[in-house]
């Protein structure tokens, strides 16, 4: 035929023809009433006869899902002529009832030569599969976007029942081996029959009132024989079809009472393992008899079980690090709090769901009745930030031990977290984060009635409360924070803290968490030492559970919430006595004399009292040797009995092993065998060299009985 001659009516007509019966999607023509005059292969209608379609309206041949919605499409097509074009409608037939078909409808206007409209050309395509398929791969994205979001096990549990509930199942449970909620290890496969499992999560498509056979939080072992069981067992998920005579739910009567209120129809059961080992099981339910499960939804129940373990192996193995990494930190903190005669001290740690580990407090006393009060925290959480903390205490009691001044210690704290910086890059498991940290250290001394504190990073300052009702928070020079290594660059204050002070010190989440939001509104922990103003003889510890109780309730927070506070006393008067001793080799004896007076009167034991006798005749013979007038002897009865010689010489006095033939240099050889602790402390006029004993309980002799 050439490439221009027309086509004639008559072999046109029989090109329409083969094209119909030929096409591959289903076609129906409808009149302008919408009744089918002629059908070609649509698939619900593949088996039906002419005589049964044919004439009727398409609403009662077909049950649609939306069927005013179609009817309305076909209308406009019909009355303004533009084609419309992949409308997807859910569709079954009227008298052949069975499953639901998807079908993609595109429907053009049929007019005659002269323009006449005739009616409606349904083009028909059933695309069930595909758009399951595209369901399925929904779900699939669902589940991978949303579930595992939270290192928590229960949470991504619940993740996954939201994530497949209604889309892809109507009943949904999720139940883990207990050992793996509580971060343990579970136990080897296959599971025993006896292994309990934890109901972690549950959901359904009808509401919260639908029957469970367990609760949420139930543990129990799972029945035999049944399909769950047998899951757990050989590792294979089960597509099983449920019904009212299905012979396995005679074994588990509650939850056999639970499916048949429900009218679960189909039921996938599937292992929850990683790596050979069962983390739990999840069972899916679906109560549509038209819409059973297929081989393709147990494929898409295992890939979703599959990224469920991982993320519920992440969170076990979180939760595990979390509990050590806190059992670490509260062994620390529980011996971070030590009784001193000048200050009363309470604390308050709270640890975030998310993170913690590297926040740590402590206070210890020191020489001549002074405290040390400490709060800091280093970057990172977990068992790293927990030992980290620990080594960073452990340094700070070290370096005390030197009686440098705050300032003083934080610089050579800041080498040493320089040191342990270095260290942990070396590590081959270290974490990529590098070792940074705050701290606020501060000396409280009770003779002098003030407070030395220095800070470390971005540290909040303490909080003070003073007895006249005025709340002070000081300002403090911020040095560079721990193991940046950017030098001693640090500042010490001291402020004069009246008898019956208030001192709280505490990490950022505190501010964080009590914050109200509303501009120069105080925060909570200076309302609540407002408040403790009032009742000067309210109890620290009522007073930390006070600001606790008014703090929010955030779980974005994710450091720890760790506050100290500190009660100042004066230091009782009769408990010490001081002396100007002349810079003459006379004054030992006079030392010695004024010693053994002010022992006597402090009921001291004997052999401590000459023990003492000795250390302060050692100490005055160095000073009037080798120091600078003034002198000053103090002794100081506290929890041990402290001696104290002040020269203004800021030389320090050094311990050495005298030869045989040598006359002297055995002074402080001496002190350092007599004395439990002995040390120099540095001050602008001088130094002080000091010795520690400990105090006997003084022993009343017994009355001789008379004969």
């Amino acid at each position: 035929m050439a490439q221009n001659e027309a086509i004639s009516p008559g072999a046109g007509a029989a090109v329409l023809e083969a094209l119909f019966h030929q096409s591959p999607a289903g076609l129906l023509v409808l009149d302008t009433e919408m009744r089918i005059r002629r059908v070609h292969a649509a698939p619900p209608l593949r088996e039906a006869p002419p005589e049964q379609i044919m004439g009727r309206h398409f609403t009662d041949v077909y049950d649609l899902s939306a069927p005013g919605e179609v009817e309305a499409m076909l209308h406009g097509v019909l009355e303004n002529g533009a084609p419309a074009r992949g409308r997807l409608v859910g569709v079954r037939p009227m008298d052949a009832p069975g499953p639901e078909y998807l079908f993609s409808i595109s429907a053009s206007r049929v007019e005659d030569s002269e323009g006449r409209i005739l009616g409606v050309l349904a083009e028909v395509l059933d695309v069930t599969k595909h758009e399951k398929a595209r369901a399925r791969l929904r779900v699939f994205d669902s589940v991978r976007e949303h579930v595992g979001r939270t290192l928590d096990v229960m949470a991504a549990c619940e993740e996954l029942v939201q994530a497949v509930v209604p889309d892809f199942a109507d009943i949904a449970v999720v139940e883990v081996v207990e050992a793996v909620v509580r971060g343990e290890d579970p136990p080897p496969s296959p599971l025993g029959r006896k292994v309990p499992l934890y109901r972690a999560a549950f959901g359904h498509s009808g509401g919260e009132e639908q029957i469970q056979s367990h609760p949420v939080g139930d543990v129990r072992a799972l029945p035999f024989p049944t399909p769950y069981a047998q899951t757990l067992a050989d590792l294979k998920p089960r597509l099983v079809a449920l019904g009212p005579d299905t012979p396995w739910l005679a074994a588990v009567p509650p939850r056999a009472e639970a499916i048949r209120a429900s009218g679960a129809r189909s039921l996938i059961t599937t292992p929850l393992t990683l790596r050979g080992t069962v983390l739990g099981l999840m069972s899916l339910y679906r109560t549509d008899q038209a819409d059973l499960y297929d081989e393709d939804d147990v494929a898409l129940a295992v890939a979703m079980a599959a990224h469920t373990s991982l993320c519920i192996d992440n969170a076990r193995r979180y939760t595990r690090e979390h509990t050590i990494a806190l059992t670490v930190q509260r062994h620390l903190l529980l011996s971070g709090a030590a009784a001193q005669t000048s200050v009363e001290t309470a604390h308050m740690h709270v640890p975030p769901e998310v993170g913690g580990g590297g926040g740590g407090f402590l206070t210890f006393p020191l020489p001549g009745a002074r405290t040390a009060l400490a709060v800091g925290e280093v970057v990172g959480q977990g068992i790293l930030a927990a030992t980290t903390m620990g080594q960073i205490r452990t340094a700070i009691y070290s370096l005390a031990a030197l009686d440098l001044e705050p300032d003083e210690l934080l610089a050579r704290l800041n080498d040493t977290a320089v040191c342990l910086a270095q260290e942990r890059a070396t590590l081959p498991t270290g974490d990529p984060m590098p070792l940074t940290g705050s701290c606020v250290y501060a000396v409280y001394d009770p003779l002098a009635q003030t407070c030395t504190i220095a800070r470390a990073g971005h540290h909040p300052p303490p909080v003070i409360a003073h007895p006249d009702g005025r709340i002070e928070i000081p300002h403090l020079p911020s040095g560079p924070p721990l193991g940046s290594g950017e030098g001693p660059l640090f500042a010490a204050t001291t402020i004069t803290v009246a008898d019956g002070s208030v001192l709280a010190f505490s990490t950022a989440s505190l501010l964080h968490a009590s914050t109200s939001g509303a501009p120069d509104s105080p925060d909570t922990l200076q309302r609540a030492l407002c408040d403790s103003v009032a009742h000067p003889d309210q109890p620290l510890q009522d007073l930390c559970d006070d600001v606790l109780y008014r703090l929010r309730d955030d779980d974005t927070r994710h450091g720890d919430v760790i506050l100290l506070l500190a009660r100042t006393h004066a230091f009782p008067a009769d408990q010490i006595a001081a002396w100007d001793i002349d810079h003459h080799p006379r004054a030992v004896a006079t030392a010695r004399t004024h010693t053994q007076h002010q022992l006597t009167l402090w009921g001291v034991e004997e052999e401590t009292a000459y023990t003492t006798e000795m250390i302060v005749s050692e100490l005055v013979t160095n000073a009037v040797r080798y120091g600078t007038p003034p002198l000053r002897l103090q002794l100081i009865k506290d929890r041990t009995l402290t001696c104290e010689v002040h020269d203004g010489n800021p030389v320090a006095p050094r311990l050495r092993h005298a030869k045989t033939i040598d006359e002297g240099g055995r002074g402080l050889f001496i002190i350092a065998q007599l004395a439990q602790n002995w040390g120099v402390r540095y001050s602008l006029d001088g130094k002080t060299v000091w010795a520690e004993q400990t105090l006997q309980p003084a022993t009343t002799p017994c009355p001789q009985q008379r004969s």
